[in-house]
């Protein structure tokens, strides 16, 4: 492998996306915005952490358990 599509998916990483630390840092206040509010307050809130919960597969992950533990149901 030459490494281009790894350097390609790095290139198309949406510039709004916080990374993990921040992501993780704010994602109990992003999980009670959209617990509450179906209509996207949170995302457009903190584009930043939705960027990245749309990148990145274990935040996502960790998103989702918070998420159901939050609601009681299984967001997966």
């Amino acid at each position: 492998m030459s490494g281009w599509s790894e350097l390609d998916w790095f290139l198309r990483t949406d510039p709004r996306d916080v990374g993990c630390d921040e992501a993780l840092r704010l994602l109990h206040v992003y999980v009670d915005l959209v617990v509450p509010d179906a209509s996207g307050e949170a995302a457009s809130r903190y584009p930043g952490i939705a960027a990245h919960l749309a990148a990145c597969g274990p935040c996502t992950e960790d998103y989702q358990g918070l998420l159901a533990a939050v609601t009681g149901q299984d967001h997966a």
